[in-house]
């Protein structure tokens, strides 16, 4: 789909700097040319190149990647060094400051509850020009992981137009996760056992073939032990359940259904990764006592059981997400450092398109310094 566009000069002295007003004029692009003298034909033929397809997801795929891959060096500098709140406010702070460079007017929906950090709810970021857009970011999933030099740490950030992403309250969800091959068979309220045989159907697998993603908590206990009765395999991961649901999604992972509780903020985001790649989700707010079921029954708008989908945590399809590893998991490798430079491993996903890119980026820090020394 090619989108309607305006363009004008961004000041009558010079030419080098158009913008382009994209369907709505407050979706501005601002666009610098190579040559004053370019006329407005010549406009119209770098604009539909470049506009055509959705403005958001083709512009910001790059910048969407950069962002991850710096705080994923950021935070895989302190992998090992046993202090979580180091490696979390040092990707935390690589990512705010490049999202401020960024030509949006962009709001963080899904961010931090901490407002100590830089990426908190609600926070305005960008240089507020160009297009309006929500983010949904976790600069460090797996902090404490990537402090202790485990797996599953990454840096994700999913980007979309204005509400488009739940806003969440910082508590704790019921999940179960699958891939395109499994979509519409799985229901969050019946056992492990039901969705274990209702997957291995629809992938046409045995059950014992069948590997279920599960958080290492107290609270899956229960769970990991009906799985084990039912005969599936279980892949434990002890932080960053927001790449085992998509891993669910993405061929060669070997995760075929995710299970389990973990965090309300992941939900949305692994949403978003499932939106793209044409997965299914069902999630509950997790409560044990008065005060969570309060706040469950006012998310659900008195129903402190409702079942959010997709298409309630993720409102938009307009969309993109973008996640680079930090320390190896099941969906990337983590960064690897040689001599005057490193190696990240990413994933960027844009909905409209499904479209699914491995970006496995070389950073020369001989060239271009990122570490102070």
């Amino acid at each position: 789909m090619k989108t309607n566009y305006h363009c004008f000069p961004a000041d009558t002295d010079s030419m080098s700097t158009i913008y382009c007003t994209i369907s709505k004029p407050e979706n501005v692009l601002k666009i610098t040319l190579p040559s004053p003298t370019m006329t407005n034909r010549t406009y119209s033929t770098i604009l539909s190149g470049t506009i055509s397809g959705g403005p958001m997801n083709r512009n910001l795929t790059l910048e969407a990647t950069r962002l991850t891959e710096l705080a994923a060096l950021y935070a895989s500098r302190h992998m090992g060094k046993g202090d979580d709140d180091l490696c979390y406010r040092a990707s935390d702070e690589a990512m705010w400051k490049l999202l401020e460079s960024l030509d949006i007017d962009g709001e963080i929906a899904i961010g931090a509850s901490n407002k100590d950090l830089h990426l908190y709810d609600n926070r305005k970021v960008g240089s507020g020009e160009g297009m309006k857009v929500d983010i949904a970011v976790k600069p460090l999933e797996g902090k404490r992981t990537c402090a202790m030099g485990g797996h599953n740490s990454i840096s994700v950030i999913a980007v979309g137009g204005r509400n488009a992403f739940m806003k969440m309250p910082p508590s704790l969800m019921h999940k179960i996760a699958v891939g395109p091959d499994a979509k519409g068979v799985v229901d969050i309220n019946q056992p492990p056992d039901i969705n274990i045989k209702r997957v291995a159907r629809a992938k046409g697998k045995y059950i014992e073939d069948i590997t279920v993603c599960v958080l290492d908590r107290d609270v899956n206990y229960q769970m990991i032990d009906d799985i084990r009765k039912c005969g599936a395999r279980i892949k434990f991961i002890t932080d960053g359940d927001i790449s085992g649901v998509i891993s669910t999604a993405v061929e060669n992972t070997a995760i075929d259904i995710f299970m389990g509780i973990g965090g309300a903020k992941e939900a949305v985001i692994s949403a978003a990764g499932l939106k793209c790649l044409g997965g299914d989700m069902q999630a509950k707010i997790y409560y044990n006592d008065y005060f969570e079921k309060t706040v469950a029954e006012n998310l659900g708008r008195g129903n402190a059981d409702k079942i959010y989908k997709i298409k309630d945590l993720v409102k938009t399809d307009d969309i993109l997400i973008s996640i680079t590893g930090v320390t190896d998991g099941v969906l990337l490798p983590g960064v690897q450092y040689f001599s005057g430079g490193a190696k990240t491993n990413s994933i960027v996903i844009r909905q409209q398109t499904h479209t699914i890119r491995f970006i496995n980026a070389i950073h020369q820090f001989d060239y271009k310094p990122i570490f102070d020394k």
